[in-house]
């Protein structure tokens, strides 16, 4: 059974129908990790999906043809996989809006993966993405910064906005500890699936948390810091920027209690 499928609309993608989306930078997308055929936070995923697509194109696929198209896909390979799902129109870039066009779901799956072990340092840039609630793809930034970052001998990136608020990695939602809370950065992000699993799964094991403005001044106070994604609920952070940061180990249990805590579903 392979262990990577390309599907578009449900059918095995062939390259003429690949071309035209080979650097295409209008489309959004999201990216699980599937264990067993089943995921984490698919309810979370689904509603990803259906808000950006609303906000690029007008309209979303229903919740079902989504699931089915999903299902079609993990149906053609094994149980433990990388799965992204990228939706796009076939009215392209540089184009005014066409409504009367469905959008389309590219489904790609590819081995599965955990993630990088830490602890990781990382750079403080100055940066704020484009349309920062949406999960969209032609983000030249992140790669760029990302390198950037690692030819300064860090490992990635954070980036801070306009008013010096720490507010999300190149591919990672932060999180911070002050001892007993997770702390959350109050600024314009993406709100990772990650994140939002680990934040209802907290709530319901009546760990505290709360959302707050962080600042690279505030870090020296806070006593740990880690990254997150769809690899993974913690990874753990040593620096940012020039402050070092301490080993939380209480922080990465609580944070993989809540992730583990969180029950897996087929599409």
């Amino acid at each position: 059974m392979p262990s990577f499928v390309v599907q578009r609309n449900g059918q095995a993608a062939s390259a003429t129908e690949l071309a035209p989306l080979a650097f295409a930078g209008y489309a959004h997308f999201t990216a699980m990790q599937v264990r067993g055929s089943r995921i984490r936070g698919l309810d979370l995923h689904l509603d990803r999906l259906r808000s950006a697509s609303v906000e690029l194109f007008g309209r979303a696929l229903p919740h079902d043809r989504v699931r089915t198209l999903l299902r079609k896909a993990l149906e053609a390979g094994p149980a433990d996989l990388s799965l992204t799902a990228t939706v796009y129109s076939s009215a392209g870039e540089f184009t005014a809006a066409d409504t009367d066009l469905e959008p389309e779901l590219l489904v790609r799956t590819g081995p599965a993966a955990d993630g990088p072990q830490g602890p990781l340092s990382l750079a403080v840039v100055e940066h704020e993405r484009v349309l920062p609630a949406v999960k969209h793809v032609g983000e030249v930034a992140k790669t760029y910064l990302l390198r950037q970052a690692v030819g300064q001998g860090f490992d990635d990136a954070a980036f801070v906005d306009h008013r010096g608020r720490l507010s999300e990695g190149t591919i990672w939602n932060l999180a911070f500890w002050d001892g007993t809370a997770v702390v959350w950065p109050e600024a314009e992000m993406l709100i990772g699936t990650t994140m939002a699993i680990v934040r209802r799964q907290l709530d319901l094991l009546g760990v505290p948390q709360r959302v707050q403005e962080v600042t690279p001044a505030d870090l020296p106070r806070l006593a740990g810091a880690v990254v997150m994604n769809s690899w993974t609920p913690g990874v753990s952070v040593h620096r940012i920027g020039t402050v070092p940061m301490p080993e939380a180990p209480s922080f990465q249990e609580v944070l993989h209690q809540a992730w583990h805590a969180e029950p897996r579903t087929a599409p």
